[in-house]
């Protein structure tokens, strides 16, 4: 018999995780949770180990210290692919397409762990790999439209603007049906329409009980789609909350300000008083 390692209503956790690379300590003792169609928004300075822990969720680092549970299963230090197939996918900070390809080619690649036919199958052209080949284009054909990408379909996606990319790589990743989408910064080099598009595109994923982890400076999108905001500093969680509590936390305003603005503006005025003595 099979034993949970979560409760019923937890999809992540990660207990106590944190990487050393040589004298470096990325990421030190985290440990935060994702509820099961919950949104939770990771912030924190550049620098502050981010994107280290998305690439220990995904398999890309392997922990030095502590345990990933994702969906009962341990999944400490798994392969990338092993992890897509327990149903994690990503989005990452730079654009990763395939340009020179359409729209629709591109978001088909994320339905290749999905496919059931052999790689022979697809050489011959047998009918069950043509009837799948079929379904998965309807299947692809459908979340395009519902992300107002259907009209680009068979669209070259170098041709198309950044904003639009982006949510071809989002459709991409959402076609795998995943359990938990990791969006690392998806609001990166978007205007305020397209942030306003993303942030209800997120709630509709939400919505259809998909979880969502997601690195975002864009305080906007942030606090407006989140459940729950876990900020780290140097690798170490200082604050976990919600929206509300996260904006008003001192350590998380000191992370992010600094020191005091007052204490700052006095200083130069001190110099400048001593030089002119």
């Amino acid at each position: 018999m099979t034993v949970s390692l979560t409760s019923p209503d937890e999809l992540l956790r990660l207990d106590g995780v944190g990487i050393r690379f040589g004298g470096l300590q990325a990421v030190d003792d985290l440990s935060f949770s994702v509820g099961q169609g919950q949104i939770v928004g990771l912030i924190g300075p550049n620098g502050a180990g981010k994107t280290t822990a998305f690439n220990m969720i995904t398999g890309v680092y392997k922990p030095t210290e502590g345990r990933i549970i994702f969906d009962g299963r341990d999944i400490t230090g798994w392969a990338p692919h092993r992890i897509a197939r327990v149903g994690i996918f990503r989005t990452f900070q730079t654009i990763r397409l395939f340009y020179g390809q359409s729209v629709l080619v591109n978001v088909l690649a994320g339905l290749h762990l999905k496919t059931r036919q052999q790689w022979w199958q697809g050489l011959l052209r047998t009918p069950s790999q043509r009837q799948e080949e079929t379904e998965l284009r309807a299947t692809v054909t459908e979340l395009l439209a519902r992300l107002q990408l259907d009209h680009l379909a068979y669209e070259d996606v170098a041709s198309l603007p950044y904003g639009v990319q982006r949510r071809v790589e989002l459709a991409r990743a959402l076609a795998a049906r995943p359990k938990l989408l990791i969006l690392d910064e998806p609001a990166a080099g978007l205007n305020d329409q397209e942030s306003a598009a993303l942030n209800r595109t997120i709630l509709d994923v939400r919505d259809e009980g998909i979880s969502v982890l997601l690195v975002e400076h864009d305080m906007n999108v942030v606090m407006n789609v989140t459940d729950s905001i876990v900020c780290i500093n140097f690798g170490r969680k200082i604050a976990e909350g919600r929206p509300e509590q996260i904006r008003a936390h001192p350590e998380v305003i000191e992370a992010y300000l600094g020191k005091d603005e007052d204490e700052d503006a006095e200083q130069p005025q001190d110099t400048a008083a001593r030089g002119g003595a």
